[in-house]
């Protein structure tokens, strides 16, 4: 489990390695025309708009890996 683990953290920043070019250039442009108060606001809402899906992800895939070890341990015969 844990010799996967760094192996799995190299291929999510790979795989989101691309994400970051993607920037926006009107929303770039209009984010550093607003005032510093503005871009933590803008900074702050970003965040606000990613915790639910993140958080409803993490649930979901925590409550996939609990049901299929519990289906797993389950369906093992007993000696």
């Amino acid at each position: 489990m844990f010799r996967r683990l760094p192996l799995l953290a190299l291929a999510l920043l790979l795989w989101v390695a691309p994400a970051f070019a993607q920037g926006c250039a009107m929303c770039y442009t209009s984010a550093l025309g607003a005032s510093p108060k503005g871009q933590r606001a803008l900074s702050r809402a970003v965040i606000v708009l990613l915790v639910p899906p993140v958080g409803m992800m993490t649930l979901l895939v925590g409550a996939g890996f609990h049901y299929a070890r519990r289906r797993d341990r389950d369906s093992r015969p007993t000696r």
